[in-house]
């Protein structure tokens, strides 16, 4: 079972593991996610939203495991956090190929994952918590060198890079939305997607984001050598002793010292850049000690990135970026045999957007609407 059906890794992760000939069923609570519009006859369940509707969620996940006896369960998404609850208080009868609880919010949480790093000697930026105004003001009068950002929040949507003092006033801080301000480090930004078994790295991509749909998520994004990147990534893995995907954003300066941001314990773009399905299949299912990332070019979403990119076309420093990109770049919507077209992904973001309009929120927002983790106290799963 693949989790988080809205996402292009979820799409992507189906064909591996289709191809590789894993019977494979895709789960979401959206009525067109993107990874359903498949071609290959992966077959896709409607189920409650995690976060709406959690126990409704949970008896929809434990009848879908006993009638087709799922023995693995992948999340690609934030659901990630839901599940990890669930398996904690009523664990179905399937594996779940990441941590428990306890470890997923730890890392989760933007604070709580600095001070981790911090403990396992290795580098960061200097991070504190922010639970009131008073915090806040305490760190305003240095705004000009930090950023501030909730320590739940997707997409870098909501972060406040170097703002000037005004900018803070909009900023409500509370023990239960608590922010962080951190030091802001020039260099760099390079995303890092690894799969991990039982605390050792067994698959691990490197790459940095092209084009980007805001301040945010890339929709074209190009690999980068990840061997520097793996002591890092190494340690963190061992020290939780992971179990399944997890992400980083990273900096890396001028001088070759590598500073982590944020940590992400689900899949991101980096899984695009595995198209071997028989190996990567054996290094997530435990037959494989290690494998590389296979694909050399640059992968986007082409409708994506038409959307976001067109407007660097305006300025002439950005514009031969995105033609270069446009022209290089592999679609991920295509692959292994299946093709996912212009009116399915039309149909997926028209979802979003009713969403968007229906709560009141950006479409990003509407993005990961019904599996957002914004701690427990915030979350319907306790």
């Amino acid at each position: 079972m693949i989790t988080g059906a809205r996402a292009p890794v979820a799409l992507h992760l189906a064909r591996l593991l289709r191809k590789a000939g894993h019977a494979v069923i895709l789960v979401d609570h959206l009525k067109h996610p993107l990874a359903a519009a498949n071609q290959l006859n992966i077959p896709y369940v409607q189920i409650p939203a995690f976060g709406q509707d959690p126990e409704g969620a949970a008896e929809a996940l434990h009848t879908l495991i006993d009638q087709r006896g799922i023995a693995h369960v992948l999340p690609t998404c934030e659901e990630v956090l839901h599940l990890g609850a669930l398996w904690a208080r009523q664990p179905p009868k399937a594996t779940l190929l990441a941590p428990d609880i306890a470890t997923l919010s730890r890392v989760h949480h933007k604070y709580h994952f600095i001070r981790l790093c911090e403990e396992l000697g290795l580098l960061a930026p200097q991070t504190h918590l922010i639970t009131t105004p008073q915090d806040l003001e305490g760190h305003a009068r240095n705004a000009s060198a930090l950023v501030f950002k909730p320590v739940w929040s997707r997409f870098g949507s909501q972060a406040l890079i170097r703002p000037p003092k005004r900018k803070l006033r909009q900023v409500r801080p509370t023990e239960q939305d608590p922010w962080i301000a951190q030091e802001h480090v020039k260099g760099t930004e390079v995303c890092v997607y690894a799969i991990a078994r039982a605390g050792q790295v067994v698959a691990l991509s490197a790459y940095r984001g092209l084009v980007r749909a805001g301040p945010g998520a890339a929709v074209c994004f190009a690999p980068e050598n990840s061997a520097h990147l793996r002591p890092f990534v190494e340690k963190i893995v061992a020290a939780t002793r992971w179990n399944g995907q997890v992400s980083f954003d990273l900096i890396c300066t001028h001088d070759g010292q590598i500073y982590p941001l944020e940590c992400n314990p689900r899949a991101t773009s980096g899984l695009h850049f595995f198209n071997d399905a028989e190996r990567f299949s054996k290094a997530v299912f435990g037959q494989e000690i290690q494998i590389e990332p296979d694909a050399t070019d640059p992968q986007t979403l082409p409708l994506a990135l038409w959307l976001y990119g067109m407007p660097m076309m305006v300025k002439r420093d950005q514009r031969a970026v995105f033609l270069d990109a446009v022209r290089r770049s592999t679609d991920v919507m295509r692959g292994h045999g299946d093709r996912v077209g212009y009116g399915a992904q039309l149909r997926a973001v028209l979802e979003f957007a009713q969403i968007a309009m229906r709560h009141r929120i950006s479409l990003e927002r509407a993005s990961t609407w019904g599996i957002e983790w914004n701690g427990a106290d915030q979350s319907s799963i306790s």
